[in-house]
């Protein structure tokens, strides 16, 4: 799910047409990765009923595969889009990624978006997959995918993918939607240059939003994680979506806040406070809101609001708490009447 950045540029490639976010209310809701197995197909339906733009599902190492749990959701709802949000590119050969996306924009067509990132780089060492160029490796993989997927015969011999005259036998007549799950400049560029979309891994302050317009360029799909908790109590949301905010007490989280005004600050605590629960106690409040959506249904309204001023198309919600069929009732308050 959390995105990162590499250093290296990737080829060049002609701009592309970039179509817009999903429709509806433009707001979208995370389908959690550790569900119980019995929730997630109830979670889905809940979702679809509830009037939400889109479902994400994750494909994060150890949990559940991307494509199975998009065709699960997909084959059990009617309106909802669903996103994968996101699989490592450099897990699968593209071929077989293109071969994945492409049966299910055929048998949903324009409901699915495949989404395609560097993969947390801890994990890809782990399965042998984290190459010298990371940058250079996802470029390859998305540029392979998005030709497959629009019925293009593809030869690639490239630093890391090799494909030799592969083509699609029955290439899907509205190609799904392929967007990079990326951050940092020279990432952002090569999605804006190769992809139809960028998802941003929470948090996503409005700040982050700007920039990430500016660097992806108009005309492109910016869409947002935003861990969420919405209750009549807003001290009580607030508390509650601390426990979310874990993570970014880790290593792992310096990219992402790399923009924040406090990023120095954080770092700083950080550094102070190895326990990542324990760092997110002390973080300020002021934090806490920035990093999240959180409080009543009008302040996080507001909030969105807020965030599609500064570029996203899309604000995906990401529920917080045990009880996620509840945060999902809860999350829905904030939907359009």
């Amino acid at each position: 799910m959390r995105p990162v950045t590499e250093p290296e540029t990737g080829p060049e490639t002609e701009p592309v047409d970039h179509p817009t976010s999903s429709g509806g209310s433009g707001v979208g809701v995370v389908l959690p990765r550790d569900l119980p197995a019995a929730d997630v197909l109830p979670f889905a339906r809940r979702a679809d009923e509830l009037g939400f733009a889109s479902l994400w599902v994750i494909e994060d190492l150890g949990f559940r595969g991307g494509f199975a749990q998009a065709a699960a959701a997909l084959a059990v709802t009617g309106q909802v889009h669903v996103g994968l949000g996101i699989a490592p590119a450099a897990g699968r050969n593209p071929a077989f990624t293109a071969m994945e996306a492409a049966t299910l924009a055929e048998q949903f067509p324009g409901r699915f978006t495949l989404g395609l990132g560097h993969g947390v780089p801890g994990w890809m060492r782990q399965v042998g997959s984290w190459g010298r160029s990371p940058l250079t490796s996802l470029s390859e993989h998305l540029e392979a995918v998005r030709r497959l997927l629009h019925g293009e015969t593809v030869t690639l011999q490239g630093q890391y993918v090799h494909l030799d005259g592969i083509r699609l036998e029955n290439p899907p007549a509205q190609p799904p939607r392929v967007v990079a799950g990326v951050r940092g400049p020279k990432s952002l560029a090569l999605s804006g240059r190769l992809v139809d979309g960028t998802l941003l891994a929470e948090p996503v302050p409005a700040d982050y939003a700007r920039t990430a317009r500016e660097q992806t360029g108009a005309g492109h799909a910016l869409i947002g994680y935003e861990l969420a908790v919405v209750s009549d109590d807003p001290a009580q949301a607030r508390e509650q979506v601390r426990e979310g905010l874990v993570w970014v007490g880790t290593p792992d989280a310096a990219a992402h806040t790399a923009s924040s005004p406090y990023a120095r600050e954080l770092q700083e605590l950080r550094e102070q406070v190895p326990d990542a629960l324990e760092f997110t106690r002390r973080m300020p409040d002021a934090w806490v809101d920035d990093l999240t959506l959180t409080g009543t249904p009008d302040a996080v309204r507001a909030r969105i609001a807020e965030l599609r001023a500064a570029g996203l198309d899309e604000v995906v919600l990401f529920p917080v708490g045990d009880d996620r069929l509840g945060a999902l009732e809860s999350l829905a308050r904030v939907l359009p009447a």
